[in-house]
């Protein structure tokens, strides 16, 4: 039976190759970003995969954005054979921002905000407000980066990524404990350094090779692995 799989941000980059990659697994896709009219290679996804993949708007920032994905997924996701709603079986909160060029001395309150709102505050409503959708057994993938880990920070960079990712951590183990009654697995997921427009021209990590290997992670995950960090080659890393 085919998987039905969220995938957030999914208009280029990682999310991007996470769509392409779960459809040509057979998987059923919904892809949210903030403006699909303007999504033109995940349009064409949509166009390559006729019915298995529906392109919904999302800015996970929103809360009202979140409520009205929310209340427009059933619809998409159709019906089980027993009448009841579908159901997702795999949430990528891929969707994610990095604001560039922050100096100490200078670091403006807007843009940590925005920071926390996009990396950790939405992921953790999106998936609180999807829970009613999931599965049970589902899998939830928060992606992370070895950058909010407080032992790996070295240097003064990057502060309001660096930190909302450090709080998105914490919200996936909360998430974890929350859901593990019903047997959903919530892990946080360091991709590598991606070659994005994220990551920059100098990242040493393909999209598609990320995605790849962070999928295999996330297919073989138990739930003794839900609520731990790890990076795209299942690697461990520290908090």
């Amino acid at each position: 039976m085919h998987r039905h799989c969220l995938v957030t941000g999914a208009n280029r980059g990682l999310g991007l190759a996470f769509a392409r990659l779960l459809l040509e697994h057979g998987e059923h896709v919904i892809a949210s970003c903030r403006q699909p009219g303007k999504a033109t290679a995940l349009n064409t996804l949509a166009g390559e995969f006729p019915g298995r993949l529906h392109v919904l708007p999302l800015d996970l920032a929103n809360e009202k954005s979140r409520m009205e994905f929310v209340r427009e997924l059933p619809l998409v996701l159709g019906e089980r054979t027993d009448a009841g709603p579908s159901r997702i079986d795999l949430l990528i909160n891929n969707a994610g921002v990095l604001h560039s060029g922050e100096r100490f001395g200078h670091i403006d309150p807007a843009i940590l905000e925005d920071s926390f709102r996009i990396n950790a505050i939405g992921p953790f409503m999106l998936s609180q407000a999807l829970a009613p959708l999931l599965a049970d057994g589902a899998h939830i993938a928060n992606l992370s980066s070895v950058m909010g880990s407080l032992e790996r920070c070295s240097e003064f960079r990057s502060p309001s990524y660096c930190s909302s990712k450090a709080a998105q951590n914490m919200l996936t183990v909360e998430l974890a404990h929350a859901l593990r009654a019903r047997g959903i697995v919530v892990l946080a997921l360091h991709p590598g350094w991606v070659q994005t427009a994220m990551g920059g021209a100098s990242a040493t990590v393909d999209s598609d090779d990320s995605a790849r290997g962070l999928l295999q992670v996330i297919d073989a995950a138990t739930l003794k692995d839900s609520g731990h960090f790890l990076d795209w080659c299942g690697n461990p890393l520290p908090w």
